[in-house]
């Protein structure tokens, strides 16, 4: 059976997301996703819109997942080699930069092999958030 692992914040679930989750599970067996908890996103200087609890449901219902757990920190190698993985399904944004070419070393000498997948040009939560914001300033201006 071939496992297959990728992980991130899931937050304001979009196409892009839907898009990795349906090419990884194209390539394996059994996919297990990550999900960030929220302590882990605020630590990278961030905040969700959805709490971990809705976001890991949202996840764990998308029929391409077989399983999603927790991402309490950001080492993959270690959840991979955990679950038993031998696929780690990433976007592309992260391809050639310096700190991937090392985790590429670091997984090909534990067997695991890094996917890359073409990131869903134009949608990220971050623009999702920045939309919505823009909206509701408008918004706030009507009532004025």
């Amino acid at each position: 059976m071939i496992i297959g692992y990728t992980a991130g914040v899931f937050d304001l679930f979009h196409i892009g997301h839907l898009n990795l989750l349906k090419n990884a599970k194209g390539m394996c067996d059994k996919l297990i996703v990550g999900v960030t908890v929220d302590e882990l996103v605020e630590y990278k200087g961030k905040h969700s819109m959805i709490p971990f609890e809705d976001r890991i449901e949202i996840v764990r219902s998308c029929k391409y997942v077989n399983a999603a757990v927790p991402q309490y920190d950001m080492d993959k190698l270690n959840a991979c080699k955990r679950l038993h993985a031998q696929f780690l399904f990433v976007g592309d944004d992260w391809y050639g930069t310096n700190k991937w070419k090392e985790y590429e070393r670091e997984f090909n000498k534990n067997d695991i092999k890094i996917i890359y997948f073409p990131y869903t040009q134009g949608i990220s939560s971050t623009k999702i958030n920045e939309a919505l914001n823009y909206i509701r300033k408008e918004d706030l201006s009507d009532v004025k």
